[in-house]
């Protein structure tokens, strides 16, 4: 974890944090949440929120959009609580409500909002500034919705957010034993 521009990452209790994953600047973790191998988390020109019982898989990265003439006010990065983001997905600017799963591979661009309880297929693209609307299974390049998530799929959040839970606490108790 590095300090930028003055703000210094901050981590809620029992986080996990690979100890080959970047964090910079204005971000700030929940509770439970966990941050896996070669992710990068960029918060040096805007700031990023991350909810409790979170998952960022490898490769991930994080970032913002800056403030410009272009985009006054710029685009922070935040992410809700009990979101799985699949390995390599590129989030830049968006907004992540609560109870998603990010596809690997998924690119989310800047000023897209996901609502609650959406699935995004692995490999999709969804654009700058695109609404995904809460209860749907979305897909493609450029994503499109795909169908209504079943009563299984809308329980598999609850599940992932909680076996991730487990695995980090198991990393977390195997760090403090070498420690």
């Amino acid at each position: 974890m590095k300090s930028f521009r003055g703000k210094t990452p901050q981590l809620g209790e029992r986080v996990w944090v690979d100890d080959n994953a970047v964090i910079i600047g204005d971000v700030t973790i929940g509770d439970d949440s966990s941050v896996w191998p070669l992710v990068a988390i960029r918060g040096d020109m805007h700031h990023i929120r991350i909810g409790a019982r979170t998952s960022i898989q490898d490769n991930s990265c994080l970032h913002i959009t800056h403030a410009s003439a272009y985009k006054p006010e710029g685009h922070p990065l935040s992410i809700g609580d009990d979101v799985t983001i699949g390995h390599m997905a590129m989030l830049h600017g968006c907004q992540i409500g609560n109870k998603v799963l990010v596809g690997m591979g998924t690119t989310i661009l800047d000023g897209a909002v996901v609502e609650d309880q959406v699935i995004i297929g692995a490999g999709s693209l969804v654009p700058p500034g695109k609404r995904l609307t809460s209860g749907f299974l979305y897909l493609g390049s450029p994503v499109k919705q795909a169908r209504p998530l079943t009563e299984k799929e809308i329980e598999y959040f609850q599940y992932a957010g909680l076996n991730y839970v487990k695995l980090k606490d198991e990393y977390l108790a195997e760090a403090a034993q070498q420690a």
